[in-house]
Parts: structure tokens; C-alpha cells; sequence
């Protein structure tokens, strides 16, 4: 939990909901938005694409290293200033702008 909190706290700053926010710009061009809330059972990572037009809600899951937030069809894992974006199978390596 310490180690999540640390990587949340490297990516922006906190506002008075104690969400963070964050831009990523991907090794395939992606530019992604991220809004992460406070960390813990409730965690959760609102993402928004860039050119997209939608945004994705994935749920915090456990994790040896990192922050990692993921459901059946997308995972988006942080560690520091750098990201995991995986989306239909398909990897790309972000970091923060």
C-alpha cells in the first residue's frame, strides 16, 4: 500500500477528493489521460483516450509492484513515472508528460 501511495504521489497532485491526476504519452503514439481516487478495496484508474472520445473505469487489483487497475478487457499498470497500457491483447509502454 506504501509503494502505491509513493507512485501516486510521484504522477501529479492530489485535489480535495484526493484523486490524482496524470498525462501519459504512449510508445504507440496513445495519449491517455488518467484520474486515479484514493488507493485501497474501492481503488479505481478513470482513463480517457485521447482522440477516442471515451473514457474507461477500471477497478484497482492487487499488486506485487506497483499500481495496477484492470478488468476483462483493458490493464493499465504504474510504477513511478511510467505505465503498462494493455488493450485487446495489445502492450504499449507510457510515461508520464
Amino acid at each position: 500500500m506504501k509503494l502505491i501511495l509513493a507512485c501516486l504521489a510521484l504522477i501529479g497532485p492530489a485535489s480535495a477528493a484526493l484523486a490524482t491526476e496524470a498525462a501519459y504519452r504512449c510508445a504507440d503514439g496513445t495519449a491517455v489521460r488518467a484520474i486515479f481516487s484514493a488507493p485501497g478495496p474501492s481503488g479505481s484508474v478513470r482513463l480517457t483516450v485521447a482522440g477516442k472520445g471515451r473514457t474507461f473505469t477500471l477497478p484497482q487489483t492487487p499488486s506485487a509492484d506497483g499500481g495496477r487497475y484492470a478488468d476483462s478487457a483493458m490493464e493499465f499498470w504504474i510504477k513511478g513515472r511510467t505505465a503498462r497500457l494493455t488493450r485487446s491483447g495489445v502492450t504499449t509502454e507510457c510515461k508520464t508528460r
